[in-house]
């Protein structure tokens, strides 16, 4: 196609709110979101920095798999407890078919918009009633360039699994941990002691999330 710009494989990462329709007060909701994306834009410097497209839904892309699995977790909690997000990462190429506005198209969007469907429906299900992220490589075939979708979303699975069980101030103590506070600050912050702190990094699972974000972060 005439004018068309193409790219190597990238991570293309879909979100949208969850239930945005039921909240109170959508502007509101807009606005925070718009500053979210850009505080994320600066804090995980993707490729093609996040922006919303159409109502409450945005995308972007990042460089590797990991750091859009890592995003997406980054976005989840320092949005909630305002509302809460759902993600379809996407791996494979995309084209620049118009630079303003911005309009991209190819294998690495259409995987993605399957992520993020088949992550709306598996919501659905009582089992699997957590997730909210998802994986898909173009084409999804073996031989396909591109991290195997099979052990990514089993990891999602279950880091979804542990995230959507918790409390409002244990996502809290999760995000703080995740941006690297001390549990001291995080302690002052909820009025609570320290050793408080530590129990629910221990018995919520806290810790192991936040490592297990670390492992993910190295997929390329």
């Amino acid at each position: 196609m005439p004018g068309m710009k193409s790219s190597g494989p990238v991570a293309a990462v879909i979100g949208d709110v969850v239930r945005s329709r039921s909240s109170g007060d959508r502007s509101a909701l807009h606005a925070a979101l718009e500053a979210l994306l850009q505080r994320a834009n600066s804090t995980l410097v993707p490729v093609v920095p996040l922006r919303i497209t159409v109502g409450d839904e945005f995308q972007g892309c990042f460089g590797t798999l990991g750091e859009a699995v890592h995003a997406t977790l980054w976005l989840r909690l320092h949005l909630a407890p305002h509302a809460d997000l759902r993600h379809g990462i996407g791996w494979g190429t995309v084209a620049v078919l118009a630079d303003a506005p911005r309009v991209e198209d190819g294998p690495g969007w259409w995987a993605a918009r399957e992520a993020i469907e088949s992550v709306k429906h598996e919501a659905t299900r009582a089992v699997t009633r957590h997730l909210r992220t998802g994986y898909r490589r173009a084409g999804d075939d073996p031989g396909a360039d591109g991290p195997d979708p099979r052990p990514v979303n089993a990891a999602l699975m279950c880091r979804d699994q542990m995230v959507g069980s918790l409390s409002e101030r244990s996502l809290r103590l999760l995000r703080g941990t995740l941006d690297g506070r001390s549990q001291i600050e995080l302690a002052a912050d909820e009025e609570i002691s320290a050793s408080a702190v530590s129990q629910r990094v221990r018995n919520d699972g806290l810790a192991v999330i936040v490592a297990a974000d670390e492992l993910l972060r190295e997929v390329s």
